[in-house]
Parts: structure tokens; sequence; C-alpha cells
């Protein structure tokens, strides 16, 4: 069996009748090329068989063209759709997308930064995974930005882009009450993290506008059995409460998979209020009154934070918190009058 011949782009530029580097050019994502030249290099590649060598031209220009995408978990249905949107995002960028997996215990982004820096990744964007300060240290030490999406480290000196999570909670707050509400409870996002912490403070702070103070609060761990095991053990009280605001949507569900199973109707008996606005918030069966995540916003923002800082390294970290509305459906009692307006 014969040895396939490997073709270059010295092959290339011989048929195209250009030199090397103009070739090189062509196949590099945001290079200045004459659309002529760029034709007669493209039809010769074709012909040739040829295939630029990304990993070789790292190599030379110091640039691999690719982001780092580390993800905590997939089970939420926000995620999904924020990977696909963050990867188109950034492919229209020229920019290839390695995803991650990690999870949130201790030393896991450690490990990740191993794999992260052999692969010489331009940047990096975490989704709700927490940042200790080694892996900070090492990534300012390699020059690789990174952003948090969805997730913020006060402190830690990184760029974050999140929607306004106690802004959300203190609209929840203000809904329920003016829908007449007396027992909020609150079914918490993970306490460990910012998102969690935020949206449980906003609603406090809502409340708290209405002299009114939680029910219950209970740490839901952004997990469907945790959280409908809480809903369970709050509807089971003397004095249940008439509203549960859900850190996600994705626990929200299952609260609702829960309550229902007790027999318990929503919004007649409780009424529930999640947060993400997932696809699924707006079927029949859920119905989901819910803050709206405004995820294409998010992901614009990140993807300009992060080549910004890929472009300009001395630039400064940036925390960007972007507005989310309440969408009011059928899952929440509503006062008079209640509409989308100023939610």
């Amino acid at each position: 069996m014969s040895t396939p011949i490997k073709i270059t782009s010295m092959d290339v530029a011989r048929m195209a009748g250009v030199s090397q580097s103009a070739v090189s050019r062509v196949f590099t994502p945001g290079a200045s090329v004459a659309p002529a030249t760029a034709a007669k290099v493209r039809a010769a590649a074709k012909a040739l068989g040829y295939r630029p060598n990304s990993l070789a031209r790292a190599m030379i220009t110091g640039k691999s063209r690719m982001i780092g995408l580390v993800v905590a978990y997939l089970d939420n249905q926000f995620y999904p759709v924020a990977i696909e949107k963050l990867s188109h995002a950034l492919q229209a960028e020229g920019y290839h997308v390695l995803l991650f997996m990690a999870s949130n215990t201790q030393g896991e982004m450690e490990r990740l930064m191993e794999d992260l820096l052999a692969y010489q990744v331009d940047g990096i964007i975490t989704a709700s995974v927490a940042i200790s300060n080694d892996v900070t240290r090492r990534c300012a030490d390699a020059g690789i930005p990174l952003v948090m999406f969805n997730r913020g480290q006060p402190g830690a000196g990184l760029s974050s882009v999140t929607s306004a999570n106690a802004l959300g909670g203190r609209k929840v707050a203000r809904f329920l009450v003016a829908g007449g509400h007396r027992r909020i409870a609150h079914i918490s996002g993970w306490q460990g993290s910012s998102t969690g912490q935020d949206r449980a403070r906003g609603l406090r702070e809502g409340l708290a506008e209405a002299g009114m103070e939680p029910d219950t609060v209970i740490d839901g761990m952004y997990d469907r059995d945790t959280a409908a095991a809480a809903a369970r053990r709050m509807m089971q009280a003397a004095s249940p409460p008439d509203a549960i605001f859900v850190g996600n949507d994705h626990m929200a569900f299952a609260v609702m998979d829960a309550l229902r199973d007790m027999g318990l109707r929503v919004p007649r008996d409780v009424s529930i209020v999640g947060y993400d606005d997932v696809p699924m918030a707006a079927w029949g069966a859920y119905d989901l009154t819910t803050v709206r995540q405004p995820l294409l916003r998010m992901v614009d923002a990140t993807v300009e934070t992060l080549l910004s800082q890929i472009n300009d390294p001395a630039r400064a970290a940036q925390n960007v918190e972007i507005d989310a509305p309440l969408i009011l459906r059928g899952s929440a009692r509503r006062g008079e009058g209640d509409d989308d307006a100023g939610l």
C-alpha cells in the first residue's frame, strides 16, 4: 500500500501562482487578502485536497484560535442552549470551541487546567464553575483571559457576565406580594454560588419592602430530587406556603411534578415561580411564570469581553449584569392589573 502524499501550503502556492505567505493569510481568520487571491488559493487547495494545519499555525503565530468552554453540568436545560449559542458566536469570530466537563468538587478545575494549557487555548469561558485562586494565578501567568458565564466571583479579579440576579429576585417578591401571597417560600439555587445567593438576597430585599420575610428557605442545590423533597417538606408543614420561588426552572419543574403527585393544584393551592425561562417553561404541562435570562445578550457580552481581553491583555476585568424580565404565565396567581410592564 502506497503512503499518501502530504500536500503542503507550498504546493498550493505553486499551483495558485502566489506566495506561501498568501496561502497562510487565506486560511488565517481575520487576515487581509485580496478576494481574487483568496479565490485562486481556495481553488488550488480544493483541487489538491489541502487542509491547513491549525496546530502548526498555532506554533508559528502563538494563537491556537481555540477557546476552552468549561461546563459544570448539562442536566439544567439552560446550559445546552447556552453552549450552542456560545459555540456559534465564537465560530462566527473564527474560533474553535473545546468543551470540557467539570464538577464543582475541590481541585477539579485545577486538574482541567493541565488540559487547557496543553491545548494552548487563547481564552477560557466557564459556565457555573467555581474558580480557585490557583486557577486565577495560572491563567494570569499563561496570559489566558477567563470569563465566567452565569456566575460571578467577587474579589477574584475575573470578568463575569450574569443576568441581574438580585433584581430578578426582587421582581419575583414584588409580583407575589402584589398577587396577595403572604407565605412566600424559597427553594434556592446552590448557596455556594453567586447566582443562588443573589437571587435569594433579591427575594429577601423585595419582601422586606412589604414588611415581610420568606416563610421558609431551603437550598435546592440546583438538583431536581433535592428540590422536590424540599417542596414536599414545605407543603406538609402545619402552615404551608402559598407561593414558592424556585431558584431555577430545572428545579421548578421537579417541584411542580412533586406537588401534582401530592394532589395539589398549581396555582390554586400554591403559586410557583422559576428562573431562566428555558423552552420547557412555555410548555402547557408547566406554563411556568419565570424570570427570563437574557441569553443572547449574555452570550454577546461574554464573547465581546473575552475577545477584547485576548486582543488587549492589559484590559481590566469587567463584571456585566443584564436586566432579566419576569415572564408571566399560568403557574402563579396574579394581582389585579398585573402584566409584564415594569417587571
